[in-house]
């Protein structure tokens, strides 16, 4: 595939070799899970409930589908779809022929899903016409306008023009008997994953077969997943967490749930409903949950692993969602990249709650290294570095971006901030990447700054993480204003919505200021912004 580098052929064979890699394609496993358990349950959602057999019966309906509309091995296909089984269709469809998907979440706006469809040249995009209070109709008509080659596939009813999927699964297509001719290699691009950044708009990841497997059976293995297992993905299907738990649950012979609700009451009663054993939830969500009224009603004791994540998780919440629910917490760090490390079920309090535990792959390499790039002593801050089976080689069409995101060595550079405890174990401690996590969502300063800079009446602008209890950071703004102008928070928010501009990245907070603050070498002092903004947010709360 042009623009995704490919990894060595000495590593692979020694990947291969310690059976780091599995050798199978995505859809390998869910063949495998088929034949040997065809009417075990495989997927839920709210309203559909598959065995193994029926998902992958469906999944080649659907796949035979798009091989009659003419797409093809390497194509790319941009997938839009929330927490729902067409989600799943589509995704191993796409794995079954070769297609390639890139996993945009239902939050991403046209400037996103334009960028995706011009870097990857797409063939198609598959999503809703609306999903709750968001309409997607003008996206899809400038798609249309931009990208006249690019089919429009709607999972439910379709718009004029458009194809819809359920229309492409009840043709009288077959797949080829030779999956060779059509198939995917299991060294072959996967799907392309976007990731938060610090520079522009989303760098996309390609994630291999062999790559995404190891992840998935290193976090099934740490999870002690089973046949008997049954995974909740309330975290966005797209998001590397929620694609992992459903490729992970199905490596591990498993059950996974689609929730399509982030409401706590729907959560928890999911969890009764499906007798869930494992699931992930970002701070905010724990948060929600433990101040929840009537908690206590639920039965929640299927519940046997809890992962935090996405964001810095605080002790004492985690010593709560212990003492609440009869379960073990995972403490844990990951990118779309490929890093992962957790806690392990059985970990001491202390090392539960004050670290991030460590790699969940026994053959990936992580380091803690200075801005020289030389291994700094345990105990020691530098930036946390990873290479191996499970971490991707580059991202997509990027050599610049690539050039300073990897060592000399091939270590990949996550800009994150870390060090290492006596045992071992990794504490994240900041980030030099210039990101502000809001509620677990990586929100580029520089992405916020830019749209911001198109309204006429902004001379220059800074955008600063704000703490916050719920969510752990909001977006502020620190903006200075043309002269002779006049700029009203409501005026520039309704300024960016016109722009196309993702709620993610709309500003919550802005203060209006003469000059911003500069460093020693000239450069936005951000770290006096933060601390203005502390000081701001404790004198209205005194």
């Amino acid at each position: 595939m042009e623009g995704f580098i490919p990894y060595p052929k000495e590593k692979a064979d020694a990947y291969l070799q310690t059976g780091a890699w599995l050798g199978l394609t995505i859809t390998d496993i869910l063949d495998r899970n088929a034949a040997a358990y065809p009417d075990k349950e495989a997927l839920v959602d709210e309203k559909t409930r598959l065995t193994y057999s029926r998902l992958r019966d469906k999944a080649d309906q659907l796949a035979a589908g798009l091989l009659e509309l003419g797409l093809g091995k390497g194509d790319c296909v941009v997938l839009q779809l929330p927490n729902c089984i067409e989600f799943a269709y589509a995704y191993f469809a796409c794995q079954r022929i070769g297609l390639i998907t890139v996993t945009a979440i239902p939050r991403h706006s046209l400037r996103e899903i334009d960028h995706f469809c011009t870097l990857t040249d797409a063939a198609a995009w598959i999503g809703l016409p609306r999903l709750r209070r968001t309409d997607y109709t003008d996206m899809i008509e400038t798609l249309r306008s931009r990208h006249p080659d690019l089919r429009i596939i709607m999972a439910g009813e379709a718009t004029d023009g458009a194809i819809c999927l359920s229309d492409l699964m009840a043709g009288e297509g077959r797949l080829p008997a030779d999956p060779q001719r059509f198939g995917p290699q299991a060294t072959d691009v996967s799907h392309l994953m976007p990731t938060g950044g610090t520079t522009g708009l989303p760098k996309l990841v390609p994630r291999t077969h062999n790559d995404y497997i190891s992840n998935a059976a290193s976090a099934a293995r740490i999870q002690h997943s089973g046949p008997g297992s049954t995974h909740m993905v309330i975290l966005p299907v797209a998001h590397n967490s929620g694609l992992l738990a459903l490729v992970s649950g199905l490596v591990a012979w498993g059950k996974v749930v689609l929730c399509p609700s982030t409401k706590v009451q729907d959560i928890l009663s999911w969890i009764e409903k499906y007798k869930v054993t494992f699931t992930a939830m970002v701070p905010t969500l724990l948060l929600d949950l433990m101040a929840q009224p009537d908690f206590a009603k639920y039965d929640l004791s299927s519940l046997e692993l809890i992962q935090g994540g996405g964001a810095h998780v605080p002790a004492e919440l985690v010593k709560e969602v212990k003492q609440r629910i009869a379960c073990f917490f995972v403490n844990g760090f990951g990118m779309a990249e490929g890093p992962l490390i957790r806690t392990p079920v059985d970990a001491p309090p202390e090392v539960v709650v004050h670290t991030v535990g460590k790699p969940i792959c026994p053959y990936d390499q992580m380091k803690i290294i200075d801005e020289e790039g030389r291994q700094v002593p345990q105990g020691v801050e530098g930036e946390l570095t990873a290479r191996g089976p499970g971490i991707f080689t580059g991202y997509y069409k990027a050599p610049e971006a690539n050039r300073e995101s990897f060592t000399q060595d091939g270590f990949f550079k996550t800009g994150d901030l870390a060090r290492l405890d006596p045992q071992g174990n990794f504490i994240i401690t900041g980030r030099k990447k210039d990101v502000i996590i809001r509620g677990a969502e990586n929100i580029s300063a520089t992405e916020v700054e830019d749209l911001v800079l198109s309204h006429p009446d902004v001379l220059d602008v800074a955008a600063v993480g704000m703490p916050d209890d719920r969510l752990g950071e909001r977006v502020c703004i620190y903006v200075r204003v043309a002269p002779g102008k006049e700029l009203t928070f409501e005026g520039l928010i309704d300024h960016l919505k016109r722009q196309g501009a993702s709620v993610l990245f709309l500003p919550e907070r802005m203060e209006v200021v003469a000059e911003l603050p500069l460093t020693a070498v000239d450069k936005v002092d951000k770290k006096a912004l933060r601390e203005d903004i502390i000081k701001k947010l404790a004198a209205s709360a005194g």
